[in-house]
């Protein structure tokens, strides 16, 4: 049985096991980040299993966010970032200098809060990291826009409509298109920064549903404010707050009997 384990020197927590080893997707290792002089992500070790949906939850600023960019190195670009630490996928270190930045997110793909499809067809849309790669046989590209729309739950909605627009769809199935966009390249870490925090409660409910079914196939990371719906899709919580991991396991753990008073203060609306 998985049991959190919280260090209540630092801050940090990790998944510990009665099992003496176990294979995880993902380990950080005493992560810092800075930007400039403003240190963002204090210490942070974390363990994430496979075929598993964690939530990181906690107040605006809180460096949930932050961490999630980590795991794709989408803060690379940020002027002034620092990381000091380990972040490990598959053993491996992904800040290794022989490690390709464009390699690594085929690998670790990405959802955004707000749904942003580019201004092509829907079929355009999917197939796009794949010409990238140069791949453009129809056949191949045939296959990849039906297994990945089926797999983003839109198949049945679009498949008629592949040459339309995909600015002309709803919201709700614009996220899910840019879901099917991620899944594309066959990516075995999925990133979903608010999936759901820009779409109505039935658009909500259908990506919760969707995530739940992903998991299946990908490891799952998801930052969100809403603590119902973190309660609702992920396995395990992380509970950010100032930088620090205050508190992460089990999330029945995390919203029933929270180790850590600031956690308990944040899930029961004291603050944040």
């Amino acid at each position: 049985m998985i049991e959190s384990m919280v260090s209540a020197n630092s801050g940090n927590a990790i998944l510990n096991s009665d099992k003496q080893h176990m294979d995880y997707k993902i380990k950080t290792k005493k992560v810092d980040v800075f930007y400039g002089d403003n240190h963002v992500i204090k210490g942070v070790s974390m363990d994430i299993l496979p075929n598993s949906v964690t939530a990181f939850i906690g107040p605006s600023g809180c460096g949930k966010s932050t961490f999630l960019r980590l795991l794709n190195r989408m803060n690379d670009y940020i002027e002034g970032f620092r990381k000091d630490g380990e972040i490990l996928i598959d053993d491996q270190d992904i800040y290794d200098r022989r490690v390709r930045v464009e390699e690594l997110r085929k690998k670790v793909g990405m959802v955004f809060q707000k749904p942003n499809p580019f201004p092509k067809t829907i079929y355009e849309n999917v197939v796009y990291g794949m010409r990238i790669q140069g791949i453009n046989k129809k056949e191949v590209l045939d296959e990849v826009v039906e297994r990945s729309l089926i797999s983003a739950a839109l198949w049945d909605e679009v498949k008629d409509d592949l040459k339309k627009s995909a600015l002309a769809l709803s919201g709700g199935q614009q996220q899910r298109l840019c879901i099917a966009r991620a899944l594309a390249t066959e990516p075995s870490v999925l990133l979903m920064d608010e999936p759901a925090s820009a779409l109505d409660p039935i658009s909500t409910a259908k990506i919760e549903e969707l995530i739940y079914k992903l998991k299946e196939q990908y490891t799952i990371i998801i930052v969100t404010h809403n603590m119902q719906q973190a309660g609702r899709v992920s396995d395990n919580t992380g509970f950010f707050y100032m930088g620090d991991l205050v508190e992460y396991g089990p999330t029945k753990d995390i919203f029933t009997n929270p180790q850590n008073q600031r956690t308990q203060n944040y899930i029961t609306g004291r603050f944040g």
